[in-house]
């Protein structure tokens, strides 16, 4: 079974919380010994993959298909004010002009 592949935002999440947490921890703690470092870069990667499997997966809609008889749906026509059909039509003679 193949594992999905992480999306962008999976690599931002997890990528920025490597990034912080590493700086804050080596602020916080003051360490400048090598293995309180690596103990330091080790938790921060650990938490930047638990932050990174924790962003949710987009969601995959499923595609059904439409029946035939909805294809051709009986269509209504629309009343269209007599106020409107005319200044539509004297809009479309001043562009023709112009041109």
């Amino acid at each position: 079974m193949a594992m999905p592949r992480p999306t962008a935002a999976q690599f931002a999440y997890g990528t920025c919380t490597v990034i912080f947490s590493t700086l804050a921890m080596l602020l916080l703690s003051q360490t400048s010994s090598g293995p309180g470092v690596a103990l330091i870069a080790v938790a921060a990667l650990a938490l930047g993959l638990l932050v990174a499997m924790t962003v949710p997966q987009p969601r995959t809609r499923a595609v059904t298909a439409v029946p035939a008889h909805r294809l051709t749906a009986h269509r209504e026509p629309v009343q269209v004010p007599a106020a409107a059909r005319v200044s539509a039509g004297a809009g479309e003679a001043t562009r023709g002009r112009a041109a």
